[in-house]
């Protein structure tokens, strides 16, 4: 059993901070559910330069309540590609992962690092999926809406 934690709309709409996501990640974990851990920028964040900042210090907070990470995948929501239509370039998700990736290998060990799972769920599409699906640090996705269309099945498919 998974359990996500982070969301931007439960971040938005119930004013979950990143110090209570952090606690809810450790007793999710201490009960036996595995984790998938949303870590996200605003568009005006983005626009100010700060992704990296901001996606540091959710990771930050994830990390701080992780014994175990083999429980835990990284989800990148680029929160301005939520619901919009708008997607990450490829480019701009790798840019992320690779970041994302960095820190776990600086901040937790390179071993978490090779082996946590980083995936995209930034408004992912049939479209969109493959090209995303090709970058190196992209293992994944975390479909929404698009996970109701025939097409999901070509998301399915796409790290294959």
């Amino acid at each position: 059993h998974w359990v996500i934690l982070g969301h931007s709309e439960r971040r938005w709409v119930f004013g979950e901070t990143d110090e209570l996501i952090g606690q809810k990640c450790a007793h999710a974990l201490e009960n036996g559910l595995g984790v998938i851990a949303c870590i996200g920028e605003k568009l005006d964040e983005r626009e100010a330069g700060i992704t990296e900042k901001v996606i540091n210090a959710q990771t930050k907070h994830f990390a701080d309540n992780i014994k175990d990470w083999s429980k835990v995948v990284l989800a990148y929501e680029p929160v301005w590609a939520i619901g919009t239509g708008k997607t990450a370039s490829p480019a701009q998700a790798q840019d992320v992962h690779d970041k994302l990736r960095q820190w776990v290998k600086a901040n937790v060990s390179e071993a978490v690092a090779n082996s946590v799972r980083i995936i995209y769920g930034g408004s992912v599409t049939g479209g969109t999926c493959k090209e995303l699906g090709g970058m190196k640090d992209v293992d994944g996705f975390l479909v929404g809406g698009a996970a109701l269309k025939p097409e999901f099945v070509d998301i399915i498919n796409a790290k294959q």
